[in-house]
C-alpha cells in the first residue's frame, strides 16, 4: 500500500513538472539551460515556435533591457539568464514582475505559475558600475516534455555592425 501511494505521488509530481518555475540548481547543473526532465531532451531549433527578443545587446551602468518571449503557440514556462558577452559570466539582475521568480545568484528569471502564456515581458537591470555587451540565453517550455534549450535572444542590429556589413 505504501509503495503504491509513493508511486502515485511520484507520478503526479512528474506530470506537473515544475509549476513554480525552474529550481535554483538549474543555474549550475551539467546540462546548462536545459531542464532536468528525465529522458526528455530539447526539441530541434528548426521547429522552434518561440522568439526571445532583447531590446539591446549593449548596456550602460544601471540601464534596463526588456526581454520578451513570444510565439505562435502558448508556452508553460521559461528560464532565462543574462550573461556578459565578453566573459560569459552571469551579470546584472532581473526585476521581479508578476508570476516570475528571480534567482539573483545566477542572474536568471523563471516562470512562477503553470498557466499557459502567450507572451512574457521581462526587465533586466545592468550593474551600476559596468558597461558592455550582454546576451540572454535559456529555455522555453511548451510543456514538461516539449522544450527548446540553449536559445539566444535576438537583438536589434547595432548601427556600427551594419556599417561593417556594408548596409
Amino acid at each position: 500500500m505504501i509503495i503504491n501511494l509513493a508511486a502515485v505521488l511520484l507520478f503526479c509530481w512528474r506530470v506537473k513538472g515544475f509549476p513554480d518555475g525552474a529550481p535554483i540548481d538549474a543555474c549550475v547543473k551539467d546540462r546548462a539551460n536545459q531542464p532536468n526532465h528525465g529522458q526528455h531532451r530539447p526539441q530541434s531549433l528548426g521547429i522552434l515556435p518561440y522568439r526571445i527578443i532583447a531590446s539591446s545587446p549593449t548596456f550602460e551602468p544601471d540601464s534596463r533591457i526588456t526581454v520578451t518571449i513570444e510565439g505562435s503557440t502558448p508556452f508553460k514556462g521559461f528560464f532565462i539568464q543574462a550573461r556578459s558577452a565578453e566573459t560569459d559570466a552571469w551579470i546584472g539582475q532581473w526585476e521581479q514582475t508578476p508570476n516570475t521568480t528571480v534567482h539573483p545568484e545566477c542572474s536568471s528569471i523563471t516562470h512562477a505559475d503553470p498557466r499557459d502564456k502567450a507572451r512574457a515581458t521581462l526587465v533586466w537591470r545592468a550593474p551600476g558600475n559596468l558597461h558592455g555587451r550582454v546576451y540572454f540565453t535559456g529555455t522555453v517550455l511548451k510543456n514538461y516534455g516539449t522544450f527548446w534549450s540553449n536559445l539566444i535572444a535576438e537583438t536589434p542590429q547595432d548601427p556600427a555592425d551594419l556599417q561593417v556589413l556594408g548596409r
